[in-house]
């Protein structure tokens, strides 16, 4: 499908398109079924299909089917080419009227290796998988790393076999508390150099952007507190939650950071969040 500038930023150019594709900017690099599109756009699926179909028409997104589900993703190729039209043509190739930030795409962490790095994970609720992420972190890794979690609702508790599976895992609970990513914005808040989500809602909505530009991936998977059974059932769910975010974060804490630049970083860890085991590609 062929498509020149001009056309993406017309098809950007109308609200609710531009609200979409940022939707899939943030979900990159999944592909994301229309009805879960549908919802977090809080948009009717006939006028859901219409932007869709906008953005597939001028290449900005793309479609795939499994089973009876349409799937989209960002066809991160060619929103690329059209970022580098507006630099080289419109900037007419200056960084310092078009990409003032540029320079840090070619740098890596490694120039902040005289501290430790922050790292927020953000739910939702701050209940159980953004818990277990920063608990993990902090036991695993807490020399090199701040760990931290938030969620996105005005108001969460901890859920008790989350706590319960960060004990018998012999976790310190003693300070863990559901906060809000209100706590973490702000001058007088440090700023971090890693944020993750680790469940869809949160990555569908539109959170204020984060100063300093951290590294950003989202790390998705199935919420326990959903599960449904008897205790057993329940608790086997975040036994497995635990068990998967364990993995991301291991992998994580492995990657030579002091090596990598920004993108092939952020490709590191779009990998990790990828992957079933948690091992980059």
């Amino acid at each position: 499908m062929e498509s020149n500038p001009e056309d993406q930023l017309a098809a950007l150019g109308h609200p609710h398109r531009l609200k979409l594709f940022r939707l899939l900017v943030r979900r990159y690099p999944d592909a994301v079924p229309a009805g879960e599109l549908a919802e977090a756009l809080e948009t009717r699926a006939n006028t859901l299909s219409s932007y869709l179909s906008s953005l597939r028409h001028v290449g900005l997104i793309t479609q795939s089917r499994s089973g009876r589900s349409l799937l989209y993703r960002l066809d991160a190729e060619r929103a690329r080419g059209l970022m580098e039209f507006l630099f080289a043509d419109c900037c007419q190739g200056r960084p310092d009227l078009c990409a003032p930030g540029a320079a840090a795409l070619t740098e890596g962490p490694g120039l902040m290796a005289d501290r430790k790095y922050r790292v927020l994970f953000i739910c939702t609720g701050n209940s159980a998988r953004s818990i277990f992420a920063e608990s993990i972190l902090r036991r695993e890794a807490g020399d090199r790393f701040e760990a931290f979690s938030a969620g996105t609702r005005p108001r969460s508790e901890l859920n008790p076999f989350a706590v319960s599976v960060l004990r018998d895992k012999g976790h310190d609970v003693s300070a863990l508390r559901a906060k809000t990513i209100a706590e973490f914005q702000g001058a007088e808040v440090p700023r971090f150099d890693f944020v993750f989500t680790v469940c869809n809602r949160a990555a569908n909505e539109e959170c204020p952007a984060w100063a300093g530009q951290p590294v950003s991936a989202h790390w998705g998977m199935p919420d326990p507190v959903k599960a449904e059974g008897a205790e057993a059932e329940k608790s086997l769910a975040f036994q497995q939650a635990y068990g998967a975010l364990r993995n991301r974060i291991l992998a994580f804490a492995a990657l030579p950071l002091e090596t990598l630049d920004r993108i092939s970083l952020q490709r590191a860890v779009d990998e990790i969040g990828q992957s079933e085991t948690g091992e980059p590609a």
